[in-house]
């Protein structure tokens, strides 16, 4: 999950980008690569997860999802 915040969590890098963020230089930060064995497991076992949810789903909390996704969708527009 990608950090919320753009600066850096060690304290030298963040002084680092403090000092270099006037001068328009841009602090480097090497680049953070995903471990493609982990994600395609994730994405394996969420796939299963959904299949499991969907059969124990009630008629009546799929009309509820649905409503609430819908309403959603609706609010955005509107925004």
């Amino acid at each position: 999950m990608p950090r919320r915040s753009g600066k850096p969590r060690e304290l030298n890098r963040l002084a680092s980008a403090i000092v270099q963020e006037p001068t328009g230089e841009a602090p480097e930060e090497p680049p953070r690569e995903k471990n493609p064995h982990a994600v395609a497991l994730g994405r394996l076992s969420g796939k299963k997860g959904e299949k499991a949810r969907a059969k124990t789903l009630t008629a009546e909390q799929q009309r509820e999802i649905a409503r609430k996704a819908a309403e959603g969708r609706w609010r955005h527009r509107r925004a």
